[in-house]
């Protein structure tokens, strides 16, 4: 990992929170992600869970975690199951966790070896009644890949059949919504090395250079400042391609006129950023791209301020779409009549506005939350409203993300980040 070490007590706490939510007599089963072959003995690189670094911290392949709070032995309440670490696999991987690292990183006493788990577990199921598994339920979720959690869950119900089983995500749902304030630093963490990218490339951007070149400044400056990587694919799309929502090809050349829509953002300790700017290829904004800019920003910023404790995602989104309307009617692309002649399922300003304003953040880029449920403080969303004229080549959209407080306007986490046309400006011709 590049990240520092993450204080343990967070990881405690978070498992306190969600032992306080399971049944009596239960107990929770969590594991790593696999690391997925692409062919020969070529791999991906390994990607963490985020339900297991969220309750353990432990950033490593092969990983099992279990919680059973009411277990007759008080060392079984929370184990870990590792795989074993050795001198070969230090020589050719890389030394794994040792039990003493393994309590340093999660606060957990009890480790065991992976080959030890079968037995272990055989004695815990005789003790329990109930089992919670983890089964991926986000709303934007759409898995064909058989994860090594739905091999384990598979194999426990054909070994248990007798035995109750439960759901976490619910309870996951709802507590990695509400951050912790060390996560809150986390994130402001990513948003900063993402700020110190996104300055770097405004000196960087003129006529000829190429998306990816744009790209690979943006991994630069994460690298060196021990971000994890990129949050997600980074998506550089110049001219027409800043109208294609999900743009990653990333690899034409930047023309004079043109403007960048950057949608990029650091990890950091596996938190995530989100940030979105647009840039003029040139150093400056033409009148009428500072027009569709500058409604774009009005709309965030109206937006901005409906993140409050109690606000509804869907009523919030139709008042977004509210104001958007009013912009795009300004800047010519609707009318009234337009508007009077809808489609109430699918609004007028949705042919230049067609996606959600907002989404909650976190260890996911869409992090966990439940949209149908009032928003609370301590909850992290992003503002990202956008206008796309495909006609005029042009598609803006400016992204922030915000901290719901108990009272009073949200918390902007990139406030310091560039957003006005006339800072971006100077900063390209500084």
């Amino acid at each position: 990992m590049k990240y520092h070490q993450i204080d343990r007590q967070l990881f405690i706490k978070n498992r306190e929170k969600f032992i306080a939510k399971m049944q009596a007599h239960s107990l929770a089963v969590f594991n790593s992600n696999d690391i997925y072959p692409v062919s020969a003995d070529s791999t991906l690189a390994f990607a963490q869970h985020r339900d297991i670094f969220y309750l353990s911290g432990v950033n490593q392949e092969e990983s099992i975690l279990i919680l059973f709070p009411d277990a007759p032995k008080p060392e079984h309440r929370e184990l870990l199951f590792l795989k074993e670490t050795n001198e070969h696999i230090a020589v050719w991987e890389g030394a794994k966790l040792n039990k003493t690292q393994a309590f340093e990183t999660s606060g957990i006493k009890t480790v065991y070896w992976l080959q030890d788990f079968e037995k272990v577990f055989f004695e815990l199921m005789t003790q329990t009644q109930a089992v919670y598994i983890n089964t991926n339920e986000h709303y934007r979720a759409n898995v064909v890949t058989e994860t090594r959690e739905a091999r384990f869950i598979s194999w426990c119900q054909q070994k248990y059949p007798a035995h109750t089983y439960l759901r976490s995500q619910p309870i996951l749902q709802r507590l990695r919504s509400v951050k912790e304030p060390q996560e809150l630093a986390l994130i402001q963490k990513a948003c900063d090395i993402t700020k110190k990218a996104f300055k770097r490339i405004l000196k960087f951007t003129k006529p000829g250079v190429t998306e990816y070149e744009i790209e690979a400044e943006f991994a630069h400056e994460f690298l060196r400042n021990r971000a994890d990587g990129f949050a997600y694919t980074p998506i550089i799309a110049s001219g027409y391609n800043a109208c294609v929502l999900h743009y990653i090809e990333n690899n034409q050349v930047c023309k004079s006129g043109e403007v960048i829509l950057l949608d990029v953002g650091a990890a950091y300790g596996l938190y995530s950023s989100d940030m979105t700017r647009c840039v003029p290829v040139s150093g400056k904004f033409s009148t009428r791209q500072a027009e569709v800019y500058n409604a774009v920003l009005r709309v965030k910023k109206a937006a901005a301020k409906m993140l409050i404790p109690g606000t509804l995602w869907a009523e919030y989104q139709a008042k977004v779409g509210k104001i958007m309307e009013q912009e795009l009617i300004g800047l010519g692309l609707l009318t009234q009549e337009s508007i009077k002649n809808e489609d109430p399922n699918w609004p007028a300003y949705k042919k230049y506005f067609m996606h959600g304003t907002s989404h909650h953040m976190g260890l996911d880029t869409h992090d966990y939350g439940i949209l149908t449920e009032p928003m609370q403080a301590g909850m992290v969303f992003t503002v990202e409203p956008g206008i796309y004229i495909p006609e005029e080549n042009l598609g803006i959209r400016i992204e922030d993300d915000y901290v719901i407080q108990e009272h009073g306007e949200p918390f902007n986490l990139m406030a310091n980040i560039p957003i006005e046309i006339d800072e971006i400006e100077a900063l390209m011709h500084a």
